[in-house]
C-alpha cells in the first residue's frame, strides 16, 4: 500500500488597486408593461448619454443583470382580511462601469451622474485590472507552502518526499476587492465634482486561498 501525505497550501497575494468599478442601479415602475419598458428605456438613454459626455464609449457601460417581475401588496380589508393588490410591473436593471483608478476621473464620473435624470443608485469598489496575474501568483504561493510544508514534515518523520499524486482545488470565484469603502451621501454627491475632495490612496488587496497536494512517502 502507497503511504501519502496530505497537505493543504495556503496561497496569500496582496496588490495595489488599479481599477474603480461604479455600480448602478436603475428602477421603473408602471401598471402597464410597456409603459414601464419605455420608462427603463428612457433612464438608460440618459445614463448612457451622460457617461458618453465623460469621454467613454456606450459599450464599457455593462449590464450586469436586468429583472423584469410583478409587485403585489396585501392590503388589509374592514373586515380584517387582506386582499392581494397587483401594483404594477417593476423593472431592474443593474450596470456596472470600469475604469483605470484616477482619483479626478473619478470625481468627474460621480458629479456627472449625480446630476443625471436618471438618478441611479451607485456604488464604487476598488479592485485590479488584470485578475488573471492575481489568480496565478496565488496558486504558485499555495504550491510552494504545501510543498515546504510537506518536506518539513518528512524530515522531521525520518522520510522521504516521494512524487506528487493529487491536486485538489476549488475554483471558485475570489473576492478581490479592496476593503475601502467609499460612500457618498446622495445630498453630498454634487460636490464629488471636485477633483480634490477624494483623493484617496485604496487599501491594498489581500487575497488567500487554500489548496490541497497529496504526495507519495518513499
Amino acid at each position: 500500500m502507497t503511504r501519502t501525505i496530505v497537505v493543504k497550501g495556503t496561497g496569500k497575494v496582496s496588490a495595489k488597486p488599479d481599477y474603480v468599478v461604479i455600480s448602478l442601479s436603475l428602477r421603473s415602475q408602471d401598471m402597464k408593461y410597456d409603459r414601464a419598458m419605455d420608462k427603463e428605456g428612457q433612464q438608460i438613454q440618459h445614463l448612457t448619454e451622460t457617461i458618453c459626455a465623460l469621454g467613454f464609449d456606450r459599450k464599457e457601460l455593462k449590464t450586469v443583470s436586468f429583472r423584469v417581475r410583478t409587485d403585489y401588496k396585501d392590503i388589509k380589508e374592514r373586515n380584517g382580511e387582506y386582499t392581494r393588490t397587483f401594483h404594477g410591473y417593476v423593472i431592474e436593471h443593474s450596470l456596472k462601469l470600469g475604469f483605470d483608478f484616477d482619483t479626478w476621473k473619478l470625481s468627474q464620473a460621480l458629479g456627472a451622474i449625480s446630476g443625471c435624470i436618471s438618478n441611479p443608485e451607485l456604488s464604487i469598489a476598488f479592485t485590479v485590472k488584470d485578475i488573471t496575474a492575481i489568480n496565478e501568483e496565488m496558486l504558485r504561493t499555495a504550491t510552494i507552502n504545501a510543498k515546504r510544508k510537506a518536506e518539513i514534515l518528512c524530515e522531521a518523520s525520518g522520510v522521504e518526499l516521494g512524487q506528487l499524486l493529487n491536486i485538489d482545488y476549488n475554483w471558485g470565484e475570489l473576492n478581490i476587492f479592496s476593503r475601502t469603502q467609499y460612500m457618498v451621501e446622495e445630498d453630498c454627491i454634487n460636490y464629488a465634482a471636485e477633483p480634490n475632495a477624494i483623493d484617496i490612496e485604496p487599501d491594498d488587496i489581500d487575497v488567500s486561498d487554500i489548496a490541497t497536494f497529496t504526495w507519495e512517502i518513499k
